[in-house]
């Protein structure tokens, strides 16, 4: 189980390290990832906003976050439990396969697409 363990521990400490530096980066210069989706069509893609969602998440200003992303927002706890179970599951019982788990991350797929699409309709 301890190998196991310090395996997950060194994912999350890596994506937390750049999602970390990435946030500090775009504070010190004010630039972020483009959205090509974006700067093309002039529609917002379904990811547009996350980035600025949770930096005003770990600013604790939940009304700014909700403006940037309210679906992603609202669904956060089922995604994050989504992605982190499989790994706690891993360090237990050493497999991953839960099949409901991704049940769920189609049916959050599919709902980030519809958002993307109604979120549009007013800017046409």
């Amino acid at each position: 189980m301890r190998p196991r363990l310090w395996k997950v521990l060194r994912k999350y400490a890596i994506i937390l390290g750049i999602g970390l530096a990435y946030w500090l980066f775009t504070i010190w210069t004010g630039w972020g990832i483009p959205c090509l989706f974006y700067k093309i069509t002039g529609f917002q893609c379904p990811a547009c906003g996350i980035s600025r969602m949770l930096s005003s998440l770990l600013r604790l200003d939940l009304v700014a976050a909700f403006h940037y992303h309210p679906l992603l927002l609202v669904t956060l706890p089922i995604l994050l439990f989504c992605l982190i179970y499989p790994d706690v599951r891993y360090v237990l019982r050493g497999d991953r396969a839960i099949g409901w788990v991704n049940v769920l991350l189609w049916v959050e797929i599919a709902l980030l697409l519809v958002f993307g699409v109604v979120r549009n309709l007013s800017v046409i």
